[in-house]
């Protein structure tokens, strides 16, 4: 095995068992007697100036052991260097993730302990620090005091920008020049020339667009802590003389028998063998309507028992199960995704040196080999520098981005990180789940025909006087149909397990029964079989209301699209974006709906990890989007370039993995998403060719003679003003 990648964790130790013996989040301080530590092993920073080695630690092959992939948090690295491979494996408890190397000038730690000791949080501090650049502004605008706009700037920078500093210190002592580097030239620089409030507000702007990309790695960490407490913390299990005994989940093994009660989550995996049920397996395969369970079939941890109850044999541990994998599978997908470097920082690794070089090549060769004046081309490389001074580059994708956020939210849509905003453009894949993204997630009534020569109100009535005696989502479905429909009085009611209900009204028994259940002791007629064919071949559960032996009418049930998916397809197509289908559900389900929708492709019977392999593939050579709702689709949400969560039915593991909450779960977002990015591109672009196009005529006049230090004012202010001024027609994106 070679070294884990920078920012991985390679291991997750339950320390001290629980009280259900689960796994638990600790705390940095200390671990209670009823909670477990984590101890997590194997995440190694990966800036340049890292160069300790930290001895891995092995653990008891005995200990239960989860693999992760949190990238690291510490502030010192850089985004793109967290993700290169390092040597080190310091050991960090999960609710204080960071680097422990010893040799990045102890920022790493420092920043705990600085909040720690400090008044106020981070947070508070980049507030104040925008109140005190909007008062420097103000003062500054009205000519009120120069001294006392420089005094509220200077304290606006050294609340918001002593991170920045340090990290663009360490990028420029590594000759590694960033974004943290080309930030602390371009206030150094306001400040020389005085512009005190300039300075400030762009430290605070930059700050603020940092801020918001810092939430990734905790919302990640919280999508992983919530998978954990899916399974329940005990198991009713069968021992060896027979008896039934409440046991913690991780002491049980495989081929071990669990009794499943109505209403309860089932712990492990396993099969079937005594009693039936329905399962809602939602959590794990996303599929709208619950799987009816017999003896044989498979289930999973973390899916919930309807009405039946049913005994299993255990077919995996804790570590094992599907859910397990799922939570594997997450960690994993987190760590692979590929760096995305910002624009500006790659601009800056050219851009930064370049005018450095320069302004020492101005400052030193006349004087040396012409035998120039010295104080003349000395006060030309400084007006050089002042009108290199960046802070017009520096503000060209902050400003663009924070506008585009705020005008994406606006739109309902809530993204997590600028650099989404640049890769969105890009998309050329965009993989959908099914339930509750492409459809509502609710099953609605489609058809309902006569069998028999009966009355079709009193058909309609006698299912929903049914159907209220059950908690089935088909008998829900049934009663949510007909709300009109008067309520008939109903004796002798009989669940049915697996199968249906049925009740006895007016003297008459009636059921409401599944075709395979009537079939099992009844023959089926052609004029009933052909209808209940034809209706499962489109995906859609049937059910037959039966009085005595005879099939008076028959319901048919089903997820239904969303009036807004087909039009997002139609829009997505337009922009030349491929759309797949990635579902749990059947094929004939699976090909309905996206036939409906006009996706081009369809995968069907899918499992998280099915999901997470196909976006892994696809993401080899193209730039691959997700959207889904639900904890099943968690890994692949991490693991795609853009993951799109439906924030309003999504779930909470699939809102905190994905990149992108869609509040109104309306699927025509995402490509709202995708020209909203181009145009910011766009707008990117424009701003830096203003930016370098300004400041190169005013480079050219200065060496041939004509710049003053007033000029050099004159092009980095009315730059940056342009520069935000161009910013602010995104508001107008619609």
């Amino acid at each position: 095995m070679g070294q884990p990648e920078s920012g991985k964790i390679s291991k997750i130790t339950s320390l001290t068992p629980g009280k259900n013996g689960a796994i638990r989040r600790g705390t940095p301080a200390a671990v209670s007697e009823t909670k477990p530590a984590l101890k997590i092993s194997g995440i190694a920073c990966g800036c340049g100036s890292c160069d300790t080695e930290t001895p891995k630690q092995e653990l008891p092959p005995s200990e239960p052991k989860l693999t992760t992939a949190i990238n690291c948090g510490c502030d010192s690295c850089d985004d793109e260097q967290k993700e290169q491979k390092a040597d080190t494996q310091p050991s960090v408890s999960v609710g204080a993730i960071s680097c422990s190397c010893d040799s990045c000038d102890d920022s790493h730690e420092s920043v705990t302990s600085e909040e720690k000791q400090s008044l106020l949080t981070s947070n508070q501090k980049l507030v104040l620090a925008g109140i005190f650049a909007i008062a420097a502004e103000a003062i500054d605008w009205f000519s009120v005091s120069e001294w006392l706009a420089a005094f509220f700037a200077l304290i606006a920078v050294a609340l918001s920008g002593v991170t920045t500093y340090k990290k663009g210190w360490q990028a420029l002592r590594r000759f590694d020049p960033n974004m943290h580097a080309l930030m602390s030239i371009a206030v150094t620089g306001a400040f020389l020339i005085g512009q005190w409030p300039e300075a400030a507000m762009v430290m605070v702007l930059f700050n603020i667009a940092e801020f918001l990309e810092s939430k990734s790695l905790e919302r990640a960490r919280n999508a992983i802590q919530e998978l954990m407490t899916l399974t329940p913390e005990q198991a009713l299990v069968q021992q060896s003389d027979n008896t039934w005994k409440e046991l913690y989940i991780n002491t049980v093994g495989v081929n071990q028998v669990i009794r499943i009660k109505p209403g309860v989550r089932i712990p492990l995996d396993g099969t079937v063998i005594r009693g039936s049920s329905s399962v809602d397996q939602a959590p794990i395969t996303g599929e709208s309507l619950p799987a009816e369970k017999n003896e044989g079939d498979l289930v999973y941890a973390g899916t919930i028992n309807q009405q039946g109850s049913f005994d299993y044999r255990v077919t995996a541990t804790t570590q094992n199960t599907l859910l397990a994998r799922i939570i594997h599978s997450v960690e994993e997908a987190q760590g692979k995704r590929a760096p995305i470097q910002r624009l500006v920082d790659r601009f800056a690794r050219i851009y930064t040196p370049i005018i450095l070089i320069i302004a020492v090549l101005v400052a030193l060769v006349p004087p040396l080999f012409f035998a120039a004046p010295w104080f003349e081309w000395l006060y030309k490389a400084l007006v050089l520098l002042v009108i290199g001074c960046p802070c017009a580059l520096v503000l060209s994708t902050p400003v663009a981005i924070v506008t585009a956020l705020s005008v994406a939210a606006r739109h309902g849509i809530l993204i997590k990180g600028g650099h989404y905003l640049e890769l969105g453009r890009k998309l050329q894949v965009l993989a959908l789940d099914k339930t509750g993204t492409i459809t509502t997630g609710k099953p609605e009534l489609t058809d309902m025909i006569p069998l028999a020569d009966t009355n079709i109100a009193e058909c309609q009535q006698i299912a929903v006087a049914l159907a209220l005696h059950s908690e089935h989502p088909v008998s829900r479905t049934i009663v949510r149909a007909y709300p009109e429909t008067a309520d008939l009085s109903v004796q002798d009611i009989t669940s049915l397990t697996g199968a249906g209900i049925q009740g006895v009204i007016a003297g008459e028994t009636f059921r409401l029964i599944s075709p395979k259940a009537f079939a099992a002791n009844n023959a089926l007629t052609a004029q009933v079989a052909q209808p209940i064919s034809q209706y499962e071949a489109q995906g859609k559960t049937v059910v037959l209301l039966v009085k005595a032996d005879t099939p008076l009418a028959l319901f048919a049930v089903a997820d239904t699209i969303k009036a807004s998916s087909q039009q997002a397809i139609t829009e997505l197509h337009h922009l030349h974006i491929h759309t797949v289908m990635l579902t749990g559900d059947n094929a004939h389900t699976a090909n309905r709906i996206a036939t409906q929708a006009g996706i081009d492709q369809v995968y069907s019977n899918q499992l998280p990890e099915d999901k997470l392999n196909q976006i892994d593939t696809m993401s080899k050579h193209q730039i691959v989007g997700m959207v889904g709702d639900g904890i099943n689709d968690a890994p692949a949400l991490a693991r795609a370039s853009i993951g799109f969560a439906m924030g309003g039915m999504g779930s909470d593991t699939a809102i905190e993995t994905a990149d992108i909450a869609l509040m109104d779960d309306d699927l025509r977002k995402v490509p709202l998403f995708v020209r909203l990015s181009q145009a910011t591109w766009r707008n990117i672009l424009q701003n830096i060719t203003v930016a370098l196009g300004i400041k190169a005529g005013f480079l050219l006049a200065t060496l041939l003679g004509f710049g003053t230090l007033w000029m050099a004012v004159f092009a980095d202010m009315g730059t940056s003003l342009l520069v935000v001024a161009n910013a602010m027609r995104l508001l107008r994106f619609k």
